[in-house]
């Protein structure tokens, strides 16, 4: 049985959470410029009329299946693969990473003074096994001024996160309130990532 895993995501809050479980890990990301890597933003794109669960599901097996094919290129020790995967959902809206400030102030302009969803889909690959799971979380936001969007805006925090926010940050700021997983909204839930490394064998 392996003593660690790899972390198949650049995102440093989800390695950050991964820590607070105490399983060593090892990160599995693309190399810059490998042309057998699949392009990211494609792997995000959304089918026509899809569902945010069903979106977010697909997105996650997808990159697990692209870094299930990265540690094979590299010939790497054998360990468990984790992947996961964050999406934004206002009714059936997918809100993905904003391509820049001005879409970033359209999405959180729309997510001002309504609930939405948080959907972080997590899979794990254990041998031939792949385990899933799902958090739902539900996020109320205060209504905000142009002002307030502008100013956050400005920060450039937005960029990069599912929903244009990330409420580790300065967003937290905006949320009146919320139901489900912080860890989730963060990009990886704790709970849910622990049940499927027990299931696989593992002890965080």
């Amino acid at each position: 049985m392996s003593d660690f895993i790899y972390l198949a995501s650049q995102s440093p809050h989800r390695r950050q959470l991964l820590e607070q479980l105490g399983l060593r890990h090892e990160l599995l990301v693309p190399d810059p410029g490998d042309a057998d890597e699949q392009d990211a933003e494609a792997l995000e794109a959304p089918l026509p009329g899809e569902a945010p669960i069903r979106y977010v599901e697909r997105v996650t097996g997808l990159k697990l299946d692209a870094a299930m094919a990265r540690h094979a290129r590299r010939a790497l020790p054998q360990a468990p693969v984790l992947c996961a995967d964050t999406t934004v959902a206002l009714g059936r809206s997918i809100h993905g990473k904003p391509d820049g400030a001005a879409h970033a102030a359209r999405m959180l302009g729309a997510l001002a003074g309504r609930a939405h969803r948080v959907l972080t889909a997590v899979a794990l690959q254990a041998g031939p096994r792949r385990l899933t799971a799902l958090s739902v979380s539900r996020v109320t936001f205060a209504a905000l001024t142009p002002a307030q969007i502008a100013a956050y805006v400005a920060t450039g925090e937005p960029l990069g996160k599912a929903g244009a926010y990330g409420i580790q940050g300065r967003a937290a700021a905006f949320v009146q309130h919320l139901a489900g997983s912080y860890s989730g909204i963060m990009g990886l839930p704790l709970y849910e990532t622990a049940q499927l490394l027990r299931a696989a064998g593992l002890s965080p």
